[in-house]
């Protein structure tokens, strides 16, 4: 008996210690920035450091906000080369930065569209400070006081959309489902999960091959003992039902890391003016590089039906 004890004991145990790393692994901050080894990964780092250079060709205005836990966060802010009162705030997905996630649509937004935009670092992300990663269960609130501030600096008659990718996808979506002003017009989510428990579940069978919910559920409790918040707080189809914005949901064919039928299922849930792009062949994050033409064609209708006509002001 006593032999049985000590190995349930060990077992116990060795089970706290696996939650402590996963944890650690998953909702810690990173020291430093993921290296990559495949080759499609590789381009993709060459193409971010042109396109950053392209943005910060721009002078982009370094711009901070404090938000309710006292947190710095820093962003960048390119006004348009025309004066308008049409923003993009771009939310970045999981251990990436605003630049590095989005200078390939800058050209587009900022040139094209000619619109102001605002690329932030969340919480435990980039420039700004944090020791924890919010999953999107933390950061919809900052990207809410962005969106203040844009309103604070640049007056209530302002058109704002909100465009997020993978992490940053879910929490515009949480944006959408937290009653948001009036000012943001419409909501693009690219490769955005339904819950973040469902997608860390989803890593961990990618990683050891089993779904193992006991460590996601011990992960989860870890998590709001330490960070604040439960995995299942960024859900953002239980709270589908509550969006109010029209909604692009875009996703790749080919995702595993966000699976493909996340998206539809996303879609399918959604009670709002809403569209859909499944680009072939793409994988987590790429369907931007993968299908430019349509991502952006998508991007223009929504801009065609949620926006007014482009009208002069004094922005400064």
């Amino acid at each position: 008996m006593q032999w049985v004890l000590l190995a349930v004991g060990i077992i116990i145990v060795l089970f706290i210690i696996l939650g402590e790393i996963a944890f650690n692994a998953s909702i810690l901050r990173k020291k430093k920035k993921k290296t990559y080894t495949e080759e499609i990964y590789i381009n993709r780092e060459k193409l971010r450091a042109k396109n950053n250079a392209f943005l910060f060709s721009h002078n982009p205005q370094d711009v901070s906000i404090i938000n309710s836990d006292g947190i710095i966060l820093r962003g960048w802010y390119a006004p348009a080369d025309k004066p308008t009162k049409r923003f993009v705030i771009f939310s970045h997905g999981y251990g990436c930065n605003g630049p590095d996630e989005f200078s390939h649509m800058f050209e587009f937004y900022h040139g094209e569209l000619g619109f102001n935009c605002l690329c932030p670092d969340h919480m435990a992300h980039g420039r700004s400070g944090g020791k924890y990663i919010g999953f999107g269960a933390l950061d919809y609130k900052d990207i809410l006081l962005w969106v203040g501030y844009l309103i604070g600096r640049f007056g209530d008659n302002i058109e704002i959309v909100l465009h997020g990718i993978s992490m940053g996808a879910a929490t515009v979506m949480l944006v959408n489902e937290a009653d948001p002003p009036e000012q943001v017009k419409f909501i693009i989510e690219d490769c955005g999960y339904t819950n973040a428990r469902e997608e860390v579940s989803n890593t961990l069978k990618n990683l050891i091959g089993i779904r193992f919910e006991p460590l996601v559920m011990l992960v989860s409790l870890l998590c709001k003992i330490n960070a604040g918040y439960y995995l299942g707080d960024a859900d953002c189809i239980g709270k589908m039902p509550l969006a109010k914005k029209p909604i692009l949901f875009i996703h790749g064919d080919s995702d595993t890391f966000v699976p493909t039928e996340m998206g539809l299922r996303l879609y399918e849930a959604c009670t709002v003016p809403k569209d859909l792009l499944i680009v072939k062949g793409a994988i987590h994050a790429f369907s931007y590089y993968d299908d430019k033409e349509a991502y952006q064609a998508k991007i223009k209708e929504f801009v065609g039906k949620y926006l007014k006509e482009p009208a002069s002001a004094d922005i400064k």
